[in-house]
């Protein structure tokens, strides 16, 4: 693009649309204004929201996997999918003996056991209720918030049997 500013008013109003446009910019773009309340309207979506529940399904089913080990194992060694992410014993064990390897996955329907706190730190700091790293074989996940939530939704969501 050539630009050809033939005297100072061209000069002067050129700099001031650059100015406003970089002060545009910037206001757009502060913390400040991304941190500012939403209109009424945007902020009617609960917390448990039909499409928090259905990101969270779709997060502990097809990415995160939780049922390959929260699932009980049927005689077959299958998961049962009847009794879904009720816990049990875990079917895969390490190749060499570890001390920390944990022989049960506990049960996630429901949450009964646990806070929105709790699975939160698990989710995005891979830190255990009892305060420490979580054991293997369960993976440590540094989840954002919103995925963590909406995991933690559709988990509370599910019956507790």
């Amino acid at each position: 693009m050539h630009l050809r500013i033939r005297n100072n008013r061209q000069l002067s109003i050129f700099a001031s649309l650059v100015v406003l446009s970089a002060a545009a910019i910037l206001a757009a773009s502060s913390p400040a204004r991304q941190n500012a309340p939403k209109p009424a309207a945007k902020q009617a979506k609960s917390a448990t929201s039909t499409s928090d529940i259905d990101r969270g399904r779709y997060l502990e089913e097809e990415v995160a996997r939780c049922w390959e080990c929260h699932d009980p194992v049927g005689d077959d060694g299958i998961p049962d999918r009847t009794a879904h992410l009720q816990g049990g014993p875990v079917w895969i064990q390490p190749v060499h003996p570890m001390g920390n390897w944990s022989e049960n996955a506990p049960k996630l329907a429901g949450l009964a056991s646990y806070t929105d706190d709790q699975m939160t730190q698990v989710l995005e700091k891979g830190i255990g209720v009892n305060g420490r790293t979580i054991q293997p074989p369960m993976h440590v996940y540094h989840l954002n918030h919103a995925d963590a939530s909406a995991i933690i939704s559709y988990l509370r969501s599910l019956p507790s049997q």
